[in-house]
Order: structure tokens, then sequence, then C-alpha cells
């Protein structure tokens, strides 16, 4: 695996996401990614995951230098495989804790969301979803996992105002559950995911497949009719300027 690290201890297994400089989401991190999820699912002997990243980024999102570059075929097929890790992250059965360490917008806060517990590094990070601002449309399953958490309504003024939390502000509205010190980030993480794992596992993975029966439903529904809507706009001159505005002001840095 190039993207990512894996550890497995105590039947916890640890992800690490490992990809310079930021953990930007390309095509390949989310296949890395969406396997080792399906991998764990299936494997009796882990009984829960934790995903982190590496200070000071969790993820910065969907790798857009990369994903710009993508003709028509290769964005569809880029779009799907993400759509379909979010399903898979989404209906993965067993505890899973995020632990993150930095900033964390778009793509980096939805995996996040599909998370039980979020612990996030205390700090001047941000994490939440700006797709809007960006010229992405946001398919209706992401909105429901963001809604789970935050409420429909304050998700709703949210994500169209492609707003960006702090980590005090991301407790407050209830995007994650825990802020603490960046040199306690594991340990909170763990010290949650280990109560999750003490209890009997039949029983907490169906309460909480029976919790995520409208999520599941959503991310796993035919999106079709969606993703047009998202590669046409992704397509226009409005969102492709925007892209190119953005990918000049990351050449900079």
């Amino acid at each position: 695996m190039n993207t990512i690290l894996v550890n497995v201890r105590d039947r916890l297994a640890t992800i690490t996401l490992n990809r310079p400089k930021s953990n930007a989401l390309n095509r390949e991190m989310i296949g890395e990614l969406n396997d080792m999820f399906v991998n764990i699912a299936a494997d009796d002997q882990i009984a829960g995951l934790v995903v982190t990243g590496k200070e000071p980024f969790f993820s910065a999102g969907l790798d857009l230098v990369e994903l710009y570059g993508y003709n028509e075929a290769e964005t569809e097929s880029f779009w799907r495989q993400f759509l379909e890790f979010v399903q898979t992250m989404v209906s993965f059965p067993k505890p899973f804790v995020a632990a993150v360490s930095g900033h964390s917008p778009a793509g980096g806060c939805i995996i996040a969301l599909a998370a039980d517990y979020r612990v996030m590094a205390e700090g001047k990070y941000i994490i939440g979803l700006n797709e809007v601002p960006v010229g992405i449309i946001v398919p209706e399953s992401i909105f429901e996992l963001y809604a789970f958490w935050l409420g429909k309504a304050a998700a709703a003024r949210s994500l169209l105002e492609g707003r960006l939390f702090q980590p005090a502000e991301a407790l407050a509205a209830g995007l994650v559950d825990e802020v603490v010190n960046p040199a306690g980030l594991l340990t909170a993480a763990e010290r949650k995911i280990t109560k999750y794992m003490q209890l009997e596992r039949n029983t907490w993975q169906q309460s909480k497949l029976n919790i995520r029966r409208s999520l599941i439903a959503a991310s796993g529904a035919n999106q079709d009719e969606m993703l047009d809507k998202m590669l046409q706009q992704w397509w226009s001159p409005a969102t492709r300027h925007i892209l190119e505005t953005i990918l000049k002001n990351l050449q900079k840095t």
C-alpha cells in the first residue's frame, strides 16, 4: 500500500492516512482505503477501527490537482469510485472512530462523518463540507450523512454556505464529539473505541446498522441521475474557472 499505513494490535486496526503532503484523496488512495475497510469488516480477528492522519492534516479532501486533469471517462470513474467508498464506510458494521489530526475539509470531513465517533485535535484547524463554493454538487446521500450528526436545518445552512468549522465550533455543532490536545488524540480515540469493543459484538453491530438504515439505503441507492448532474456541473465553465483559481493558489504554497 502506497497511501495508507495499517497497524493491528489487540483486535484494533488503525489506519493512518499517509499520502504527501496533505492526504489529498486520489484514485489510488480511495481504492486502498475502500479495500481495507472491506477487509477489516470481514476479518473476525479485528473488532474495531480507528482512522487518523498526520498533523497538521487529517485529509485535505479530494486531490483537485489530479482530478482536474482527468478526461470525462476518468472523471466519471473517479466519482463512482468515491461514492462507492462512501457507501462502504457508511455500512461498515464494526466500531469506527475518527481521530481527526488536523485540517479536514470536504472529502476529509466525509471520512470523519462516516465514523461512529470523532475526536479532533485542538488547534487552528478546519472541518466541514465546502464543496458548494468550489462548484461541486453534493449528492443527497452525503447531505444525509452530514444531517445525521448536525440535524437537517443546521446541515443545510452549513452546506449551502460551505461553512468550515474550527474545532470548538465543530464540537458545539455536533460535528465532532471531543476536542483534545494533539498529543492525546490517539489515546482518546482508543479509549472510546475500547468501550464499544467491550460490548457484545452482534448486539452492538446490529444496533448500529439499524440506526443507520436510512443512511445505508441512501448511499446504496442508484445515484446515476445525481451523478449526471454532478458531472455536468464539473465540466461547466464556471466550475472550471473556480478550480483553475484554486489550483493557481495551491501552486503558490
